[in-house]
């Protein structure tokens, strides 16, 4: 499972290393250290030209009843994606690129979880695989809606958790949002991720979708040197 992430570039950095050719004009990006289900984040689009868009985390499939339906679909397997209705035609139409720099998982020991940063070493962005959907409310509103893909754990993360975000590299991105692929060639980025990641332990503060800072992504040691101070 995926359930919070990081994007903690501003929009020219964005722009700059995915190549973004649009960028919707009244969309103002903060970075964020804690995006949270049902939070607004950037997505990448293909239609001829690389497009970025503001949609909320959770999708809402075009015939729903009601927009909370999101909450519950934050995520999709990528083992199962052409038997559920949900996701079975938009992986012909509507395939996008979660745009993210980071991501955290919780490992369970014992009683407790102990959240994880999972992130490039590098700090370049780690584009994730997704699916988008748009959903018009009653009062003729249009909501666009993403899910994140997920597969099998790396070696490097099966000791944290059983699932893992499909994780694109530069080449993947473009087969991904490229509709002139087929569905079938476009499905075969969604693996594991295999090259190197950064993870540690970081403290529960990033537990609460409503504290979004940057201590949510220092690792326990730099913490506990800080309340020395």
């Amino acid at each position: 499972m995926c359930g919070r992430k990081t994007l903690t570039k501003g929009k020219i950095e964005i722009i700059e290393e995915l190549f973004v050719d649009e960028w919707e004009n009244d969309f103002d990006w903060k970075p964020s250290y804690n995006i949270a289900p049902t939070q607004m984040s950037p997505v990448l689009l293909n239609d001829g030209k690389r497009k970025v868009k503001p949609m909320c985390w959770g999708l809402v499939p075009s015939w729903a009843k009601d927009k909370t339906i999101g909450a519950k679909m934050i995520n999709a397997r990528s083992e199962t994606l052409g038997e559920k209705p949900s996701f079975q035609s938009l992986i012909y139409q509507k395939r996008c690129i979660v745009i993210s720099d980071g991501y955290f998982e919780w490992k369970r020991e014992g009683r407790k979880k102990i959240p994880y940063y999972i992130r490039d070493p590098n700090s370049k962005l780690l584009p994730m695989a997704g699916l988008w959907d748009e959903w018009v409310d009653k009062q003729e509103k249009r909501w666009l809606t993403y899910a994140v893909i997920t597969t099998d754990p790396s070696n490097q993360i099966n000791h944290i958790h059983n699932r893992m975000p499909a994780i694109l590299d530069k080449l993947e991105m473009d087969l991904w949002i490229n509709f002139d692929c087929p569905p079938n060639e476009a499905l075969t980025c969604l693996k594991p991720y295999e090259k190197l990641l950064e993870l540690y332990p970081v403290s529960t503060f990033v537990n609460s979708p409503a504290n979004n800072s940057k201590q949510c992504i220092l690792p326990i040691e730099n913490l506990n040197t800080l309340t020395m101070f």
